[in-house]
């Protein structure tokens, strides 16, 4: 009987086994040497598909990106830009979470991974229709992407040792509860993300109520946020 083939290797196969090692052992397991033995192929077979690991790592990244949801700011969408907005930060934290050990990656930039400059032209479209000027919707792209990557790159809560006596009253006063944040760690990070999150979002509207009338643009995609009277 003859021998079961291989699957052909390809681009997808490639970036699916990088993406396994980064989640699994961290960014410094990848290499074409240990790929191509993941695969069970030669190494120089993985140049016909990339031209070196940091291509890899882009293409990896790029996969997390292709996961964030960028529904809410398309048709026929009714949540204003700050639900919007607030909404697309839990996906993407959410798609990083899941991926922590490349963040790094992302949190350089879209450079020309085609998933991560869809979700930097969807905000930014979403963020200019709903009557931001150009220069002010570029700067919120800029801010959300710090906060969102910044609150991925590491827990809090993990932070502090879960034992008692490091934290001495007489030196940290106000540290009598550290110990217990370890074992509280989602509920800690999560709580931390939102709160900072509605903050943004609520200081952006802030700024937008100050806005000139004439920059509001026709009712679109993504509607204006009401304006107080």
């Amino acid at each position: 009987m003859a021998r079961p083939r291989k699957p052909l290797l390809s681009r997808d196969r490639i970036v699916e086994a990088a993406s396994a090692l980064v989640d699994s052992e961290g960014l410094d397991a990848v290499s074409t040497r240990r790929l191509a033995a993941e695969l069970g192929v030669s190494g120089p077979s993985l140049y016909n598909h990339f031209r070196n690991k940091d291509e890899i790592l882009d293409a990896v990244a790029d996969a997390v990106s292709a996961q964030v949801d960028l529904s809410m700011f398309e048709e026929p969408d009714a949540r204003d830009w700050r639900a919007a907005l607030h909404d697309w930060a839990v996906s993407y934290r959410a798609a990083l979470a899941e991926h922590p050990h490349i963040v790094p990656v992302l949190a350089q930039g879209p450079g020309r991974r085609p998933a991560g400059l869809r979700v930097a032209d969807a905000v930014f479209g979403a963020m200019v229709r709903a009557g931001w000027p150009p220069a002010q919707a570029t700067y919120i792209g800029a801010l959300m992407r710090y906060f969102i990557t910044g609150s991925a790159l590491g827990s809090f809560a993990r932070g502090f040792v879960d034992d008692e006596t490091a934290y001495d009253p007489a030196d940290y006063p106000h540290l009598g509860q550290a110990h217990l944040l370890a074992d509280r760690r989602q509920k800690v990070d999560e709580g931390a993300f939102e709160t900072g999150l509605r903050a943004l979002v609520d200081g952006l509207s802030l700024q937008y109520e100050q806005l000139e009338p004439g920059q509001l643009p026709p009712a679109g995609t993504v509607r204006p946020a009401p304006r107080r009277s």
